[in-house]
């Protein structure tokens, strides 16, 4: 290290949303730095930022905005130098940091399925005609309805928990849950059935912790280095790029997972109306090196299959 190391005088203060996946995965990032560089957790701060995303819950998200819903105030904290690092769900991200800002470590990624979660029945399959799908993603909205259009999918916001509750009080008949927030809970027990991706492909960097940090910060820059795993970072390069290419938002159903197979990456992708009638698919393989390559490519291939405005068109507001 070149810079000073933390200490509990002089603390590294990480920045975090309040719920708890988000706290599991502050508590996560601390613990590998205190790890790599023989820390007292006394040399960490956890700062609790509450965003627009946690303080509106009535609205859906691309009501209120779109992404950065979950970052923005965290943002400006960091540039403030109220916090040093901040801890983000990586799906939760734009493709692009606001001036000032770098994500350039990212933490070994968790299972990217996602679950199926009801009190009833073990799939997606297994539901009636009619049956109430809860959800606030539009991917998942859209996936769903694209298989089962004889479903009823509804607004499902709020953290792990408040969705369990909806579902305890009869809200929905099943709601979906991302693999990886919930064995970091320690919530695995709940799921009914793991999706697989060759099912229902995951969001753009489902499963992957990012953490981001000033680019003037060399501490922060050297500190994260340690911690950062590559071939999540090789995997994310792909699917983002594909993101970024799509001009992705909370408006926009989009899903990708790129995959590694020794020195090449497969990447798959799908984008859909939200309301599932028209969705397009394909994959591309080649070197990791060329991987953010591959995900605008695989865009442009999708993008010339969609007819024109197909991006520009709405659900109605029950999905």
């Amino acid at each position: 290290m070149t810079k000073e190391l933390p200490t509990p005088e002089a603390p590294l203060v990480i920045g975090t949303r309040g719920s708890p996946l988000a706290l599991a995965q502050a508590h996560e990032t601390r613990a590998r730095l205190m790890a790599a560089f023989s820390l007292p957790e006394s040399a960490f701060v956890i700062k609790v930022i509450k965003t627009t995303g946690d303080r509106v819950l009535d609205r859906p998200l691309k009501e209120i905005g779109g992404k950065g819903l979950f970052t923005r105030e965290i943002e400006d904290d960091m540039l403030a130098h109220r916090i040093d690092i901040a801890v983000h769900s990586m799906k939760d991200m734009p493709t692009l940091q606001p001036d000032g800002l770098i994500l350039d470590c990212i933490l070994p990624r968790e299972d990217v399925r996602d679950g199926f979660v009801s009190p009833s029945v073990k799939s997606l399959a297994d539901l009636p005609a009619g049956a109430v799908v809860g959800s606030s993603s539009l991917r998942r909205r859209a996936q769903i309805l694209a298989r089962r259009p004889d479903l009823n999918v509804v607004e499902f916001r709020g953290n792990v928990q408040t969705r369990l509750k909806k579902l305890g009080d009869g809200v929905a008949d099943c709601t979906l849950l991302a693999m990886a927030g919930l064995n970091r809970l320690g919530m695995s027990d709940i799921v009914s059935s793991a999706i697989a991706p060759e099912d229902m492909l995951p969001a753009v960097a489902q499963g992957a912790i990012g953490i981001e940090r000033r680019c003037d910060d060399e501490r922060a820059a050297e500190m994260l280095a340690a911690i950062h795993h590559t071939p999540s970072g090789q995997r994310l390069g792909a699917e983002r790029a594909f993101l970024a290419a799509l001009d992705g938002s909370c408006e926009t159903p989009i899903a990708a997972l790129a995959v590694l197979e020794g020195d090449q990456i497969w990447l798959r992708g799908e984008i859909l109306q939200p309301d599932g009638a028209m969705h397009f698919n394909g994959e591309i393989r080649g070197n990791i090196a060329d991987g953010p390559r591959m995900g605008a490519d695989l865009a442009q291939e999708l993008l010339g299959l969609a007819p024109a405005g197909f991006f520009e068109w709405r659900a109605a507001p029950n999905g």
